[in-house]
């Protein structure tokens, strides 16, 4: 959720300022770009370098940078309208009164107020300083602004006092960031599976059928899925694509059986099911247990069919809203809506190897996408980023209509 986002870190001069080094490399791993603003005193808790080195940016601390060469600024207001997010952690009782009296007396202050994107802010102090009113008060007028705050909580404090006022832990802070995001997120509350990349059927212990899909256009579709709030179930066949995503729960398989046992293991559950998978159709009869030896001029090997994954979902279907692909090089649109009436879909997306740039084992895909009610809506050849965008977008305007 928060993959390709600006994050501002803003890090005020307390203790808990040494987390913030954990909560950049959250970030970055995450996904976003952080840019770290550093307030004088924060510096005697963290050092610049190490932030500088993790967020990949420059740490900024003051209005104005001077060398032996030239004096450039920084611009807050470009800072706060570069932002997406804008994150202070941890945020000092100090700190959280000039807030919340419009007070600007550094650069981070002056961020803030200039910043139009959501502000969240993680208090961090002693416990007496964290109930005293004055503090309190502070917290009531800043989210009375629309700020975000995130709870510190109980633990032992750098006076040695036990109790409440410790910032939330590194890890904590993200996940609260990505429940606040996710809420307002159309697939926010739903569960997506998709099916993707090619099934490989054993002949021997070394030689397999299969066939040149990359699982690119599915991993897409999960990403985009993600994006948009989902909790996803990615059924993957062998792909050298890696990806790492806390809503994207990726199960691996090889053969067309491990894919159909993994895809109705998570069909009940799922609310919409892309079957985006290069599943093959026939598999060997027979799987030799060592090696073939090359002996003859010829090997002739009896393929049997695999089940039908599509259909067979397509004839479980309750709630689900279920996508296919086709994938034709004749009779192009009359073979995808035939396939979407034969296996019951809600919609299918249909692309030709006869489309330049569309297909296999290419990072750009032209797809027409038609829905159970003879809509038919065709696009442009683009990046599979940009069709899974159009795709995933096609469907959440069906199942909120």
């Amino acid at each position: 959720m928060v993959s390709g986002l600006n994050v501002l870190l803003g890090i005020t001069g307390g203790i808990a300022a040494y987390k913030t080094t954990f909560l950049v490399r959250l970030l970055i791993k995450a996904g976003a770009n952080v840019k770290v603003i550093l307030t004088e005193s924060a510096s005697s808790f963290v050092s610049p370098l190490t932030l500088a080195t993790l967020s990949k940016n420059p740490v900024l601390s003051s209005f104005i940078n001077e060398d032996n060469e030239s004096v450039d600024w920084n611009n807050h207001v470009e800072l706060g309208l570069w932002a997406d997010i804008m994150l202070i952690a941890p945020a000092t009782a100090n700190t959280l009164s000039k807030m919340a009296n419009g007070s600007c007396d550094n650069l981070l202050l002056a961020a803030y107020l200039s910043a139009k994107c959501p502000v969240f802010f993680a208090p961090a102090m002693d416990l007496d300083m964290y109930q005293h009113p004055s503090s309190r008060a502070s917290f009531e007028k800043l989210q009375s602004f629309g700020n975000l705050m995130i709870p510190a909580t109980s633990g032992e404090l750098a006076s040695g006092l036990h109790g409440e006022g410790r910032m939330a832990e590194p890890e904590d802070i993200l996940h609260f960031i990505k429940q606040h995001l996710g809420k307002n997120l159309p697939l926010s509350g739903k569960r997506v599976m998709i099916t993707a990349g090619p099934t490989f059927e054993a002949i021997d212990p070394v030689r397999f059928i299969g066939n040149h899909s990359t699982g690119l256009m599915g991993y897409e579709l999960a990403k985009q899925s993600a994006r948009l709030g989902a909790s996803v179930i990615l059924i993957s066949g062998p792909s050298a694509l890696k990806l790492e995503h806390d809503s994207i729960d990726l199960v691996n398989v090889v053969s067309a059986d491990e894919m159909y046992e993994a895809a109705h293991r998570s069909y009940f559950i799922s609310d919409i099911v892309i079957c985006a998978a290069a599943v093959a159709d026939y598999r060997p009869e027979k799987v030799a247990e060592q090696k073939i030896k090359k002996t003859d001029d010829d090997l002739v090997i009896k393929l049997v069919k695999n089940k039908d994954i599509l259909l067979s979902l397509g004839q479980q279907k309750k709630d689900q809203f279920l996508v296919g692909f086709a994938l034709e090089t004749e009779n192009e649109l009359k073979n995808a809506k035939g396939k979407l009436k034969k296996k019951n879909l809600d919609a299918i997306v249909l692309n030709s190897l006869n489309d330049s740039g569309a297909g296999f084992g290419k990072p750009t895909n032209k797809i027409t996408f038609i829905d159970k009610n003879s809509n038919i809506k065709a696009f442009k050849l683009k990046s599979k980023a940009a069709v899974a965008a159009d795709i995933i977008s096609e469907i959440i305007s069906r199942i909120n209509a």
